[in-house]
């Protein structure tokens, strides 16, 4: 059986906010009045309504529902090359635009993306300094590729600053926007302030269906929305996205602190094993890489083994590097229902 198949098999899981399936959609629509119009190619109260929240709670003065992250992202950054008349744009090596979008920028845009920093750590200020001439620079809180790290918040103002005195747009990639607000005590307007323009999901940590809210100056935002169209964004009816997003936002929002502090919990618990280790070793979100010492062969059949004998899921992938092999933990509602007798035993035989 493959380490995939064994996870899915578990009755419990350390990741997210369980199995993602029909009744996810269920829940979010259990009390909403059938009749209740739905949106209608980008218009009407639905979409409206849920763009004025969001804006108002990112401290922005507008917010566009989008189907996709990828989609509003690639738009702001478009945007704010064309406003500056600058093709270049910078972000991290590890930004989701360079690993996993299929050069979407230069193929679409005509964007040239400038790379910054290294693949092992975050930029710095020193090498914002050093950025030559952009339209715009983006940054990821948390960094997922590397694990989950943010810099100090006042480094982030820092940034913020620098880059208002050059004339460089900040855009946030806040997929995990909500996440960081317990480590940074923070509200969210308070964070995106640092900011020109902002993304955030509402299927990652929130646990939605799907869907994006792009936030920023009304201006941008009424560009934002032409070329919404442009890129089929508007749907004959999104509401299927919009009204589990709202459900769900306002089921979780409140619950990061605790899935913050049960994320620093777990990965004491899985530093103190042998030939294991976390990244960051205390985390900073409710999300951490795991690594595990050994090849993809033997960690493979190891975690089996233990999801097997426990019932709990730990993870149905690894990705292999030089010696060790490595996965990614994101704590949510999943690990809460998990009793600690069963953590207990899932550790034991971790220890074993």
């Amino acid at each position: 059986m493959e380490l995939r198949t064994s996870y899915q098999q578990t009755s419990h899981q350390l990741n997210g906010h369980g199995r993602r399936n029909v009744g996810v959609l269920q829940q979010a629509f259990a009390e909403v009045d059938p009749n209740q119009a739905s949106d209608h190619y980008g218009t009407g109260e639905i979409i409206a309504r849920f763009e004025q929240k969001l804006a108002q709670e990112l401290g922005m003065e507008d917010a566009i529902f989008f189907p996709s992250g990828t989609m509003a992202q690639q738009i702001a950054l478009r945007i704010w090359a064309d406003e500056t008349g600058n093709r270049n744009v910078a972000y991290h090596p590890l930004c989701h635009l360079e690993i996993h979008e299929q050069d979407g920028l230069k193929e679409l845009h005509h964007l040239e993306p400038i790379l910054i920093g290294d693949d092992k750590r975050l930029m710095t200020l020193e090498e914002v300094q050093a950025l030559p001439d952009v339209a715009c620079l983006l940054i990821e809180l948390p960094q997922r590729e590397l694990g989950g790290y943010l810099p100090p918040f006042d480094e982030l103002e820092a940034i913020s600053h620098l880059c208002r005195e050059r004339g460089i747009r900040l855009h946030l990639d806040g997929a995990r926007l909500f996440e960081t607000l317990p480590y940074y005590e923070k509200t969210a307007a308070e964070v995106c302030a640092l900011f020109d323009s902002v993304y955030v999901s509402f299927y990652k940590g929130i646990g939605g269906i799907a869907g994006a809210i792009l936030a920023g100056p009304k201006a941008f935002c009424a560009e934002a929305r032409v070329w919404k169209r442009r890129y089929g964004g508007d749907l004959i009816g999104l509401y299927p996205y919009i009204i589990p997003a709202d459900y769900y936002y306002e089921l979780r929002k409140r619950r990061m602190a605790s899935y913050y502090e049960q994320a620093k919990e777990l990965a004491r618990r899985f530093n103190a094993i042998d030939r294991v280790w976390t990244t960051p070793d205390v985390p900073v979100t409710n999300m951490f890489h795991l690594h595990v010492e050994g090849d993809v062969e033997a960690v493979s059949a190891w975690i089996q083994s233990v999801q097997d004998a426990t019932g709990i899921g730990i993870t149905g992938y690894l990705v292999p590097h030089d010696g060790y092999c490595s996965t990614e933990i994101s704590v949510g509602d999943a690990y809460e229902a998990i009793d600690a007798p069963q953590l207990d035993r899932l550790f034991e035989q971790l220890e074993r």
